[in-house]
């Protein structure tokens, strides 16, 4: 009997919700961004955001809340009501480092969201400012050897891939460098430029337009192959740290408890913008390879991320600064 009642009261929850679920979407959606803008987060939300408001014809409003590696603006994406009116353009660290990085957060990255889509992949890569006098990864490794402990590396904050690339490394290579946290990609790559950090292994996007400009010096992308965009560009284990790799993705996650059907529609309509071959231009314009699948793709993604920064973690003695 109580199985009965159990399904008779789940029917009529599903009843009710269906009038909701039709008028969808009748607001505006909120997508927040846990970063600056600018960087490869901003970017990616503003390309979908614009076509997505296109399509649902409601208007798709982009909140940046940084700071903290992304735990300020994830925290406040999780605590927004489960009702499909807001998302989260979430990135490898805001949903998957920070939990290996952070022993408390004020959030699960996991349980506490609803995977709807990834949209693109990216390598980071691993530029200087164009006064260090290196032009290759092993000419880095060197200097850094006859120089231990006067280069600093800049990030978009703790917890950022930016953060966890260079202490990978650190480790990998055997070097010592100073982390310099900022709030965000963007002011971390001005600062690059600028001279006050000497190197950054950042998202591809940001970086990019920098490196086209003469105001950095890439010396290798992170990825196992060299990126199609940059085929001069070498990777860090072909330049002689053989198994090094990280790569950032960027994606839309809901609130747990998000209605599947939402989750679902959001899925398919953000697979269908990705499909346009504008939106593929502008993505690979970008540093980013256009990435579909389902929710449990996307979910299962994170969950293999977070293990194995976790490892990382553990091997590098990264901790929050």
């Amino acid at each position: 009997m109580q199985s009965i009642a159990s399904h008779a009261i789940a029917a009529l929850l599903f009843a009710a919700a269906l009038p909701a679920l039709a008028q969808y979407p009748g607001k505006p959606i909120h997508i927040v961004v846990p970063s600056a803008p600018g960087d490869g987060s901003d970017l990616t939300s503003r390309l979908i955001g614009d076509k997505l408001a296109a399509v649902l014809g409601q208007p798709v409003v982009i909140e940046n809340k940084l700071g903290a590696g992304g735990v300020v603006g994830t925290e406040y994406a999780a605590r927004q009501p489960a009702d499909g009116y807001t998302l989260i353009m979430a990135n490898a660290g805001s949903h998957a480092i920070n939990a290996a990085l952070y022993s408390k957060l004020p959030y699960d990255p996991a349980k506490d969201f609803a995977a709807v889509a990834l949209v693109g992949i990216a390598p980071n890569m691993m530029s200087v400012n164009p006064s260090l006098p290196v032009k290759s990864v092993a000419e880095f490794i060197a200097y850094a050897k006859a120089h231990p402990g006067t280069i600093n590396y800049g990030s978009g904050g703790n917890g950022s891939s930016a953060h966890l690339s260079a202490e990978l490394f650190k480790t990998m290579a055997g070097i010592q460098m100073n982390h310099v946290p900022y709030k965000g990609a963007t002011p971390a790559l001005t600062d690059l430029a600028g001279g006050q950090v000497q190197v950054m292994i950042a998202n591809l996007p940001p970086m990019l337009p920098l490196v086209k400009a003469g105001k950095l010096r890439a010396l290798a992308v992170t990825t196992t192959r060299r990126y199609p965009g940059l085929p001069d560009v070498p990777t860090v284990a072909e330049s002689g740290l053989a198994g090094y790799e990280t790569v950032a993705w960027f994606g839309l996650f809901a609130p747990a408890g998000t209605p599947k059907e939402i989750v679902s529609r959001l899925n398919r309509e953000v697979n269908a913008i990705v499909s346009q071959p504008d939106v593929r231009e502008r993505l690979l314009g970008m540093g980013m390879e256009p990435a579909l699948g389902t929710p449990e793709d996307f979910a299962a993604r994170q969950a293999a991320d977070i293990a194995k920064w976790k490892k990382v973690v553990a091997d590098s003695g990264a901790k929050v600064d």
